[in-house]
């Protein structure tokens, strides 16, 4: 199979707006693929990769060799340098990645170019969700869909369920299940903006902490442990601490859902960067964790003993999972039907210095790779009226837009501090709007930014503040979205650098 009629499919797909389109697309493209190519064909117009991560990014990528004239690029050879790539570590390993990465793309043609580009930065976007995947393999298989859906919550992979789909009549999908020890894709929860209405949705329910630690799933099989991320990245031999409490309880096998963060002496948390820093530290590990430990909060138990336990309701999971760990292990929670309990145990939280709560539906079952209605989660969302100092182009979809805004907050002293950057919250129209004002404004610019006169406030949200050395006030802003331009505020009303600096000692987020 050639790459070129993936790429064709992908370009095909993303001009389809109708789902069942899109479907028929992939369905079609993939009872072309052999055995040993469906599963980077599945990940490919997915938008991913067979080995996740290969170590490039933008500048491995700006310098595209001419392309071929001829498409002859195998499925299986982009797959073996994407294998390759990974691989490569050490001294000479960035100069070996962009010699393999420059021959692979010499032999691309054109269209095969921009799709490759897309698919490394992670831009690849054509309406190809979980979803229409999901349909696609069902389709191209002859399988129910209802099959191939339960097969990807038990294995978190769609590749391997499309391999297990269309390998003898399907009969390799009925056989698979929740392994332990192969990670699944971790529910996520719904957002409301207030406590009442998350428990008008969920009542009765669970109130838990919502805690700024990295998303920790928890494998043991015997005295075998593995500990994956969020992402399903194995960070077992970074974790001693979690290993060493998964090895104490008084279980054969079992799969724990949680959080794990670093704690300060007085019980607040770390700046997330610090728990951050624990997850990328792969050496001095020791060392580490004696300066900083982490702290497991495990709050949903998804095997035990050889059974399966993801179709249980929530709360007849917590009620097993007391039965095996630890309540120093477990996320404090609260189960009530009431609007005014849950709301000072969010209050309590808070104080605590966490991000808010998560409020579970107790008869929600473990929806795996979803944000599940049976999840919600509820954080105070704090705002600054800021100023935009300057703007990135943007890349693929946003090609030809100025999209990743600089922001600044005023300096009393005369002039705007920046706090950052972000590109998230925008609409199409907004974009396009903001890409003429800003060239209107426009005092310098290189081949990636455009700075402008700083006249223009825009109204962000964000989730916390922290320290950054990157930045000349000290602070940056953590996941700030763009909310609304402020065409009313003059930049002289925008809110000071001071103003952001106080919210570090009054406001219950990131220091």
């Amino acid at each position: 199979m050639l790459l070129d009629d993936v790429a064709a499919t992908s370009t095909a797909v993303a001009a389809t707006p109708a789902r069942g389109a899109k479907v028929d697309r992939i369905a079609a493209c993939l009872r072309l693929a052999s055995p040993d190519e469906v599963a980077p064909a599945v990940a490919f117009l997915s938008g991913d990769l067979v080995q996740r991560q290969v170590g490039v990014g933008y500048a491995s990528l700006r310098d595209l060799p001419e392309p071929a004239a001829t498409a002859t690029l195998t499925l299986r050879e982009v797959d073996a340098v994407f294998e390759r790539l990974a691989g490569l570590a050490g001294p000479g390993s960035q100069g070996e990645r962009r010699r393999t990465l420059a021959e692979l793309m010499g032999r691309a043609t054109a269209p095969e170019q921009r799709f490759l580009w897309h698919l490394l930065l992670g831009e690849l976007r054509q309406g190809a969700l979980d979803g229409v995947m999901v349909e696609a393999i069902a389709r191209a298989a002859s399988q129910p869909v209802a099959a191939v859906r339960r097969a990807l919550l038990l294995t978190g992979e769609l590749p391997a369920v499309a391999e297990a789909a269309l390998r003898e009549d399907g009969a390799g999908l009925a056989a698979l299940r929740l392994e332990v020890g192969r990670p699944l894709r971790p529910m996520l929860a719904q957002t409301a903006d207030a406590i009442e209405a998350a428990m008008e949705r969920a009542a009765p329910a669970a109130v838990e902490w919502k805690l700024d630690g990295a998303r920790v799933q928890i494998h043991r099989l015997g005295t075998e442990v593995r500990v994956f991320t969020r992402s399903l990245d194995d960070v077992t031999g970074r974790v001693p601490e979690l290993v060493e409490a998964a090895l104490a309880l008084p279980v054969r096998s079992v799969v724990l859902d949680g959080e794990a963060i670093a704690l300060q002496a007085d019980g607040r948390p770390h700046p997330f960067q610090v728990t951050g820093s624990r997850f990328g530290s792969r050496r001095d590990i020791d060392r580490l964790r004696a300066a900083i430990p982490l702290t497991p909060f495990l709050f949903d138990l998804l095997h035990l003993d050889g059974e399966d336990m993801i179709d249980l309701p929530a709360g007849e999971r917590h009620a097993a999972l007391a039965t095996v760990l630890p309540e120093a292990l477990r996320t404090p929670r609260l189960v009530t039907a009431d609007v005014a309990e849950a709301a000072g145990f969010l209050d309590r939280t808070l104080d605590r210095g966490h991000e808010g709560v998560v409020v579970k539906a107790l008869a929600s079952p473990y929806e795996a790779g979803r944000r599940g209605a049976g999840w919600i989660k509820v954080k105070p969302r704090h705002t600054l009226d800021l100023v935009i100092l300057a703007a990135e182009w943007g890349h693929g979809r946003r090609r030809g837009y100025l999209s990743n805004l600089h922001l600044g907050a005023r300096d009393p002293a005369g002039g705007y501090v920046m706090l950052g950057k972000t590109f998230k919250g925008m609409t199409d129209e907004m974009l396009a709007w903001q890409t003429g004002r800003l060239q209107e404004l426009e005092v310098d610019r290189d081949d990636w930014t455009v700075r402008v006169r700083p006249e223009l406030v825009v109204e962000i949200a964000f989730d916390g503040v922290q320290r950054s050395p990157r930045y000349p006030g000290g602070v940056a802003l953590r996941f700030a979205r763009v909310l609304r331009y402020r065409p009313d505020k003059r930049a002289a009303e925008a809110d000071s650098i001071e103003t952001v600096r106080a919210l570090q000692r009054t406001v219950p987020i990131r220091q």
